[in-house]
């Protein structure tokens, strides 16, 4: 009934039609024994200044900080202050606004423990172009441009405790794809799910077409079982995504802009209980070479705003209890390329620099600030002038595989990568990591999927 190893349930529009109303749950998580967490990526695209969204806020490194950013700095005091991570960590003001009537800021969250900031994190690879130190990260292999899939679809292929057939089980928020699924057959890309539909010609020619391009993709190859997927996906939301709107629960308020809507859309996919497993998400415009906004105020500010109460909004309309506390099985990771430069520009703006932040917000977090903070004298600066890496990315992303994700295949998902040891983001069983043998061949492409697939154990 799969047209792949986690493929969605295939057959002419009829037949998936009766599927109509009932519960999809039951097909994806009917076996207690499957792993049911949800992850989220958001990726921040163009370089997120991050020194000026997690900045010291006490301490030598305060002075430091001040001195190299005389007009952009976060203050410490007035009504623009930073807000206390820690005693000597302090986050973006825009992280306690937020849209009028909103039950909850981001802030909040962080006093509740919902959220994880990892703080010095990156790749250890120097490189300052936003392309390519995107696709080493959303590759899984920095240093490495060729890999032929990305460590979510690695991910998905080399788990051993999903279901067979999932209805859902990757999605793509937006237009483009990120590259983190780069090789995956079974992802589907969308933006709106009340737009998600077969919209060619007039309507009555529409179940003609549907049954003509059946017939079409009527073969074996990965576009044909591709065709296929996106026919039923198509199929399964309009029968079951409706055209009404959609109505946040606990009174969660997204803000404006494309960020809110593409959340929306994953917490609308969630709650139809596809299976859904993993989703991407992107929000840019963080390569703010100038008119960055003094005083922590102006551009990045509302940007910031934009970010953080679109999370907290995405967190509250899923915070529920009993079988519908999906925030107990939904882990967000956010991260971006590269930071800034400390020292502040003639634009008063930041350039490309090195060392950033991950945030994670989960149901199942350790909240607080994690990871080493390096220091901001000259000497403990990378190449003198930016944040140095302490943390490599994948430690975090391969904590949430294990603890949350139950798959304990680093070797596959990130292949290099041998050094992982729990950070304490998240809570979760502790299993023994596998490294190897790799299953993996840079020169792989999507097609050699269903290959790579049945090798994996």
């Amino acid at each position: 009934m799969s047209t792949s190893r986690r493929g969605f349930i295939t057959g002419c529009s009829a037949a998936v039609a009766a599927y109509a109303g009932t519960n999809f749950n039951t097909l994806a998580f009917g076996d207690p024994s499957y792993n049911e967490e949800i992850l989220v990526t958001l990726f921040l695209r163009g370089g997120i200044d991050g020194l000026n969204m997690v900045m010291p806020i006490s301490g030598a490194d305060r002075g430091l900080y001040e001195s190299a950013r005389p007009h952009i700095a976060v203050p410490t005091t007035g009504s623009n202050a930073a807000l206390a991570l820690s005693s000597k960590l302090g986050l973006h003001p825009a992280g306690a606004d937020g849209p009028s009537g909103a039950p909850a800021t981001f802030y909040d969250l962080y006093q509740e423990d919902k959220v994880a900031f990892v703080v010095a994190c990156g790749m250890h690879e120097d490189n300052r172009s936003h392309f390519d130190s995107m696709n080493f990260m959303e590759l899984g292999t920095p240093g490495t441009l060729s890999t032929g899939t990305g460590w979510l679809t690695r991910h998905l292929q080399s788990a051993n405790n999903l279901p067979t057939e999932i209805i859902m089980p990757a999605l793509a928020a937006g237009n483009l794809q990120q590259n983190s699924l780069r090789g995956s057959i079974e992802a589907i890309n969308m933006s709106d799910p009340d737009s998600f539909s077969l919209n060619v010609g007039p309507w009555e020619w529409r179940s003609a077409q549907r049954t003509a391009l059946r017939h079409l993709y009527n073969g074996t190859s990965w576009l044909h079982q591709s065709g296929i997927e996106t026919l039923d996906a198509v199929d399964i939301i309009e029968l079951n995504g409706g055209s009404d709107g959609y109505t946040p629960g606990n009174g969660a308020v997204y803000p404006g802009g494309n960020l809110a809507e593409h959340l929306q859309t994953v917490a609308r996919m969630i709650k139809l209980d596809l299976g859904l497993r993993v989703a991407t998400v992107d929000f840019g415009g963080w390569d703010t070479h100038s008119g960055q906004g003094d005083d922590g105020g102006g551009y990045f500010y509302n940007h910031a705003e934009e970010l953080l109460s679109a999370l907290a909004a995405f967190y509250t309309d899923l915070d529920g209890s009993g079988s519908s506390n999906y925030t107990q099985r939904l882990t967000v990771v956010v991260m971006s390329e590269f930071g800034r430069r400390l020292r502040e520009n003639d634009d008063r703006g930041t350039d490309h620099g090195h060392g950033c932040f991950v945030l994670v917000l989960s149901g199942n977090a350790l909240g607080g600030v994690k990871g080493t903070w390096p220091g901001l004298d000259n000497d403990q600066l990378f190449d003198g002038a930016d944040l140095a890496v302490t943390t490599d990315y994948r430690r975090v992303l391969s904590e949430i595989l294990i603890r949350r994700l139950g798959n304990a295949h680093l070797g596959e998902v990130f292949p290099g990568y041998t050094t992982y040891e729990p950070l304490g983001v998240v809570s979760g069983t502790d299993l023994p990591p596998i490294y190897g043998p790799e299953i993996f061949d840079s020169s792989f492409e999507s097609g050699d999927l269903a290959d790579w697939s049945s090798a994996v154990p």
